[in-house]
């Protein structure tokens, strides 16, 4: 396991951090509180290694993301979240981080998205990170009432050269209809689809759908909160191997799990 201890400056204010506000945008409130990063593997199991390292906020002693969260508010959503782009970043920069890593964004932070983006940029060019490595997400709970100002925004992180997934495919506001204005590089497939899904035959029908559908538009699938060898062995039965959940490894705090332990190798089926 590779880990990092916090300096002092993983803790400055976005001011500290990164370049001010765009113009044109909102710059809100100054950060007043710390926040970090714990960090789980979203494993291939096709080639048993890890495949992205998904950022997961955290209290800055490891607390709870809703202790965090619950701090955002309409005024300094959009500084947090452009914080929250540069320290994943540069963190990820620091512990050596050779795979990807996949970044929760507030779209409704975002007014201008090709002016917002430069601070990502920019964090990308001073840690030395490749941007082909950045996935970003659509985080889980963000409703998002304009669809089509959602796919303006993915397609300008695809123009920037950036990944992109949509968070909780099936549970709604990222649905289907998304797909008719924006195909994303990844789906991750709703936890509340997953959770015993082997023993579920309309949760199997939905499941299936969704991944034919995603198959035909070339876009890879990750199955969520995989915690068990029957809902593991339903998606590779179904040809799905990139997979995320307690089954292969817990998030770390301030740290990256190894490839042999997050990838879970004694718990594959042989062959």
């Amino acid at each position: 396991m590779i880990k990092i201890q916090p300096q002092p400056s993983d803790f400055a204010q976005l001011d500290e951090a990164a370049p001010g506000p765009c113009a044109g945008c909102r710059p809100g409130d100054r950060l007043d509180f710390r926040f970090d990063f714990a960090y789980q593997p979203i494993v291939d199991l096709a080639s048993r290694r890890v495949f992205a390292h998904e950022a997961l906020v955290r209290g800055p002693e490891g607390e709870s993301a809703m202790s965090v969260l619950s701090q955002v508010t309409e005024h300094n959503r959009y500084r947090f979240d452009q914080a929250c782009r540069v320290k994943a970043i540069k963190t990820a920069a620091q512990l050596g981080m050779q795979e990807r890593i996949s970044i929760n964004f507030l779209p409704n932070a975002v007014y201008k998205p090709e002016v917002c983006i430069r601070t990502t940029l920019e964090a990308a060019r001073t840690h030395d990170f490749p941007t082909e490595r950045i996935i970003f997400e659509v985080t889980e709970g963000e409703r998002v009432e304009d669809g089509p100002w959602l796919a303006t925004i993915l397609r300008e992180y695809t123009r920037c050269g950036f990944l992109t997934a949509i968070d909780d495919f099936g549970a709604g506001y990222a649905g289907l209809t998304l797909l008719a204005d924006f195909t994303p590089d990844i789906i991750k497939l709703d936890m509340a689809l997953v959770r015993g899904v082997d023993g579920s035959k309309t949760r199997q029908a939905i499941a299936r759908g969704m991944v034919r559908i995603c198959q035909e538009l070339g876009i890879q699938v990750i199955a969520e909160g995989i915690e068990t060898a029957g809902e593991r062995d339903f998606f590779l039965s179904e040809g799905v191997t990139l997979m995320q959940g307690y089954l292969f490894a817990r998030p770390t705090f301030r740290a990256l799990s190894s490839a042999a332990s997050a990838a879970g190798l004694d718990a594959l089926p042989a062959g």
